[in-house]
């Protein structure tokens, strides 16, 4: 809702300002998700990423196996009538940290893999935005908007899509 109310004050107000203002106004749009997912490094990032995930699944299945693991002997001394309390309460808080352990585990793979993801990715942003700037300035558009975020409603025959042009600022094919 905020988003169409958004829009369309920004209509109101660039046609209310084309009677006013002398300068045309030049629109483009570009959706940077493609932008996003054709610059090589994207997939380097990705990459990394998957890798770095899969070793910390692999991690959590080798505790899950020795958890499984602790479970089966705790459950066999459950079920001999001559194992004491002491050993049946020593395997259970055994297993009760083990558990805690793949908790704490999960949470901080989980924390390690979006800072990760932060990291790789943002420099990949930084320079897509940068060459979504330079086209926007050598080109002399007012405004670009991204498909990709949604907020395009409506594109004017007027308006150009600029992905080829910032493709080619970065090499891309």
């Amino acid at each position: 809702m905020k988003k169409i109310l958004v829009s369309l004050l920004l209509t109101a107000f660039i046609a209310a300002g084309t009677g006013f203002a002398q300068a045309t106004l030049k629109l483009g749009h570009i959706d940077s998700q493609a932008l996003f997912t054709s610059m090589p490094e994207s997939d380097s990032a990705q990459k990394k990423l998957e890798k770095s995930a899969q070793q910390m699944q692999t991690t959590l299945e080798q505790l899950q196996v020795e958890f499984n693991k602790k479970y089966e002997e705790y459950t066999k001394l459950t079920t001999d009538n001559t194992t004491s309390d002491l050993i049946l309460r020593t395997k259970e808080e055994e297993l009760q940290s083990l558990q805690q352990r793949i908790q704490t585990f999960q949470q901080q793979a989980e924390q390690d893999i979006t800072a990760q993801r932060t990291a790789l990715f943002k420099p990949i942003q930084e320079k897509a935005l940068n060459a979504v700037n330079q086209v926007a300035a050598e080109n002399g558009f007012t405004y670009i908007f991204d498909k990709a975020a949604g907020v395009l409603i409506y594109s004017s025959p007027d308006s150009q899509d600029i992905l080829p042009l910032v493709k080619a600022k970065l090499g891309l094919k």
